[in-house]
């Protein structure tokens, strides 16, 4: 199943990441927001997308070894850099946060999904390359 690309820059591609089972937990939370809470978040993928540089901690933070988060007031969406697609950045998924920092819970939820992902995505190449 295809990930649904949020945004296109100039610089990267705003993708949402893919369970195995397909879900995207990355679509339903962004659904699930208010429209100006979606206005937010996407001026954050706009410059991401186009800029590919982040220089505002208050709006891009770092979680660690390669994850990376998109940061509007509460609400958080863990991304990170995909792996043999030149361009990408993958949204595993969002939550609010109510402590100071990023519960570990949620970093390792975003691990999965993004391993999940990316698993799916190099099947997909090597059954590309058996026809």
């Amino acid at each position: 199943m295809a990930r649904r690309v949020v945004y296109q820059g100039a610089v990267f591609a705003i993708a949402f990441a893919r369970e195995t089972s397909g879900a995207c937990p990355a679509c339903e939370f962004f659904d699930g927001l208010s429209l100006l809470d979606k206005a937010k978040l996407m001026a954050l993928f706009q410059i991401a997308g186009d800029h590919g540089k982040f220089h505002n901690s208050e709006k891009f933070g770092d979680l660690g070894e390669g994850m990376y988060e998109f940061k509007s007031f509460q609400i958080r969406m863990p991304f990170a850099y995909a792996k043999n697609e030149r361009g990408q950045i993958l949204i595993t998924h969002g939550f609010i946060k109510k402590k100071t920092k990023t519960p570990k819970e949620e970093i390792t939820r975003a691990w999965r999904i993004y391993n999940e992902d990316q698993a799916q995505t190099k099947l997909a190449i090597v059954r590309k390359a058996k026809r």
